[in-house]
């Protein structure tokens, strides 16, 4: 990867770039002209990646992709279907070493440690970076041992008023616990699909994490259970790092505060979400936007 400067311009240009470079900004391209435009790092990262590339046997799904991840900031990542993005989302807490044909290579950091270094545990580290899912998979257990669940295979709690006590707080969090109060020994699975989610999303919570991925969760859900859900995002950030992967440009533009736009497995732009959806500066980004392809 190489910084380009403005007597690159015209060459960027006969890539597909509008406007790749302004004074004093920054934007990276490679030797085969795909580019990144905007900037890849923030101040002190939570997460920084660097030349991530991820193969499924012989098909390269990512190809190149460095990206850091802000301390309690929202980053959406859309794109086209099958554009690599939920693949890259599974590198932050290596989800993909559960494919079989997947090999992911670069470097991945989580607060300077490189979480694919054979020393990690993969166990700690999805407590650290969790996962919420696109369709909301509560356990066949009560509301109350859905949450309990982590905290109590982690050791989180010492005893049982403790584990009440992380219990309650992450229903509090998820926006949940005035719902389910009076119904906590009561099946998780049988809650709403909206409520379902927000249970998945205390369950998460309880166990302490530093990143929450979400992946499309609002996919399954119907407007009021996703106002709910965006709504509890914007709470979350305070004390969290999210990082979401959506199909929804409106809700990639009221949630997060920057956005990462994919292509093909390339990075194609990141920046500020309001000036990505207004000013974009690559056409592959504009064209999706603007609803000309995708």
């Amino acid at each position: 990867m190489e910084t380009i400067d403005e007597s690159e311009v015209s060459e960027i240009n006969d890539a597909g770039v509008t406007d790749p470079v302004k004074v004093g900004h920054t934007a990276m391209v490679d030797r085969d002209n795909r580019t990144t435009i905007g900037e890849i790092l923030v101040d002190n990262p939570r997460m920084s990646c660097r030349d991530v590339n991820v193969y499924y046997g012989d098909n390269h799904a990512i190809h190149d992709v460095s990206l850091d991840i802000g301390r309690n900031e929202v980053i959406a990542m859309i794109g086209p279907s099958g554009c690599g993005k939920s693949t890259f989302l599974r590198c932050l807490n290596r989800m993909n070493d559960t494919i079989d044909i997947c090999k992911v290579t670069g470097t991945i950091t989580l607060d300077d440690e490189d979480i694919n270094s054979k020393k990690i545990d993969v166990v700690p580290l999805r407590a650290q970076v969790s996962m919420v899912f696109q369709k909301p998979n509560p356990f066949p257990k009560s509301i109350y041992e859905n949450v309990a669940f982590g905290p109590r295979i982690h050791g989180l709690a010492n005893n049982k008023t403790e584990l009440d006590e992380i219990v309650v707080t992450s229903l509090k969090k998820a926006g949940l616990w005035d719902e389910v109060k009076d119904r906590m020994d009561q099946p998780g699975t049988g809650l709403s699909g909206g409520q379902q989610q927000r249970l998945c999303i205390a369950r998460t919570i309880a166990v302490g994490p530093e990143v929450i991925l979400m992946d499309e969760p609002c996919s399954a859900l119907d407007p009021i259970a996703t106002a709910k859900i965006e709504d509890l995002i914007d709470e979350l950030r305070q004390q969290y790092t999210i990082c979401i992967v959506t199909h929804s440009m409106q809700q990639a533009a009221r949630v997060s505060q920057r956005t990462a736009y994919f292509h093909l497995g390339d990075l194609i732009e990141v920046g500020d979400t309001n000036t990505i959806f207004t000013n974009p500066r690559h056409k592959l980004t504009e064209d999706y936007i603007t609803g000309r392809f995708g």
